[in-house]
């Protein structure tokens, strides 16, 4: 079973977002495709900053399975 962890979008890079751990000693933000979340999310790809999700952990501590938490 995958672990699901919760992210918050922080803010938009081009086409990528940027996701951190929704904790206080979260470590630097990593880069998803915005396109990728906002499909999965259901939300346009500009409400993406600030919305706070939960993701499975896959190999290589990869994100996916983006939801709103």
């Amino acid at each position: 079973m995958s672990e699901r962890v919760a992210v918050k979008v922080l803010l938009l890079v081009g086409d990528q977002a940027e996701i951190v751990a929704d904790a206080d000693d979260a470590a630097e933000p990593v880069r998803y495709p915005a396109a990728e979340i906002a499909t999965a999310v259901n939300l346009p790809e500009k409400h993406l900053p600030g919305t706070r999700l939960t993701a499975e952990v896959g190999p290589g501590d990869r994100l996916s399975g983006w939801q709103i938490a």
